[in-house]
């Protein structure tokens, strides 16, 4: 793994604990797993994260930002989450999901979204499965070593309990996603994995 292949130096990923999955293991997530640490816990294979993310922000980059959406129930996440939004013009939904957002009209904050993106599928289910019912939503997932993927369309496999691993790919998305614009973000990998 050379560093031009990688969206930000191998050191980036390794301080913000991207690749320290679980004790627990999921049969989808088990092809992501590079180890097992004497301790237990999981740890994903660098590349293949930093593989998907490229895949991720490709897909986003064929949608713009009012038709993308991204849901993020865990905490962790939040301050990451609304940075991502502020330099991408992306919607997000902190917290709590809204039922009927996306598939109730007559609600007054009725979106139409085109691209789904959620922090943990077991969290944000309940906005899964409104993109299902509405049909034709592709749905990118950050995925822990104990996440079900099955109604997930693109895993990102990563530590998707960890404010700076979350801040991380918020981050890289986010950078990825304005360079198609021909922009760069002014905030840096640290100020989205600053803790508060």
């Amino acid at each position: 793994m050379t560093t031009q292949e990688l969206l930000v130096p191998l050191e980036l990923y390794l301080k913000s604990g991207l690749h320290i999955g679980t004790k627990f293991r999921t049969k989808a997530m088990s092809p992501f797993i590079y180890k097992i640490r004497n301790d237990g816990l999981s740890v994903f294979n660098v590349q293949e994260i930093n593989n998907r993310i490229r895949l991720a922000a490709e897909l986003m980059k064929q949608y713009k930002s009012k038709d993308i959406v991204l849901i993020c129930r865990r905490e962790n996440g939040w301050k990451a989450a609304e940075l991502f939004s502020s330099s991408t013009g992306i919607r997000i939904y902190n917290g709590r999901y809204p039922p009927g957002i996306l598939t109730n009209s007559n609600l007054e904050d009725f979106i139409e979204a085109k691209l789904m993106i959620v922090v943990d599928p077991w969290q944000d289910k309940n906005a899964i499965n409104d993109a299902i019912k509405v049909g034709g939503i592709p749905i990118i997932a950050l995925c822990d070593t104990n996440n079900d993927s099955g109604k997930v369309d693109l895993i990102v496999p990563c530590n998707n309990k960890g404010n700076k691993s979350l801040g991380l790919v918020f981050w890289i998305l986010a950078n990825e996603y304005v360079k198609a614009d021909g922009k760069s973000l002014k905030e840096k990998p640290e100020d989205f994995m600053a803790e508060e």
